[in-house]
């Protein structure tokens, strides 16, 4: 079965003011879309790898034909990475988003940086440093978060790290907001974060 978007978990006008209405509509409706429908494409004589969930088809990319091996990187981290971020966001104001971390992510993130304010700038500097598009990330190795980031539509998954948060730093996720000022972009983030799907993701990480 081919791959499909899903509707967002939230009105397009949701996180406002922090990201504007009109660049949900073109990242989610437009962009998201175009990953999925060229990962279809890609995959339409391969429909065995269709049938994985995205997350896996990603971390086993070992097993993709050469041939489509690019397309599927770049079309199928597309689709994997902005699945997981759409839900890493929600209403600023609502439970659990925006703020100070919450449950179990915050005792580690102390643990690991110190404070949250070393841990935003420890992130924000690696979306800040990202040349040209990509995304920044945390994982979890060896017992401690680490902050990474990754070129173009490439995940951790491809690394075998899940991806606990990750933060798109591609010009058409804050440009028409933001224009060059992606540093604002990425402090003006915070207040759209959903912390609890940040511990779902967690738990997951820590297996």
């Amino acid at each position: 079965m081919p791959y499909e978007l899903a509707p967002l978990p939230y009105a397009h006008d949701a996180l406002e003011p922090f990201i504007d209405t009109e660049t949900m509509h073109l990242h989610h409706d437009k962009h998201h879309q175009a990953y999925v429908n060229n990962l279809n494409a890609a995959l339409e004589k391969h429909p065995e790898l269709a049938a994985k969930p995205i997350d896996d088809l990603i971390r086993d990319l070992a097993s993709v034909p050469a041939e489509i091996q690019g397309a599927v990187r770049n079309n199928g981290g597309g689709h994997s990475n902005h699945t997981a971020f759409w839900a890493l966001m929600g209403k600023p104001g609502t439970d659990g988003v925006g703020g100070n971390p919450t449950g179990a992510i915050a005792a580690h993130i102390t643990a690991d940086f110190g404070d949250f304010e070393t841990f935003k700038k420890t992130f924000n500097d690696a979306g800040l440093k990202q040349f040209g598009s990509g995304w920044a990330w945390v994982i979890f190795v060896d017992g401690k978060l680490k902050v990474v980031s990754t070129p173009n539509q490439d995940s951790p998954l491809t690394q075998g790290h899940f991806p606990v948060l990750g933060n798109d730093v591609w010009e058409h996720a804050y440009y028409l907001k933001y224009q060059n000022l992606r540093a604002k972009y990425l402090e003006s983030w915070w207040n759209v974060i959903n912390w609890h799907e940040v511990n779902r993701r967690f738990a997951i990480a820590k297996g």
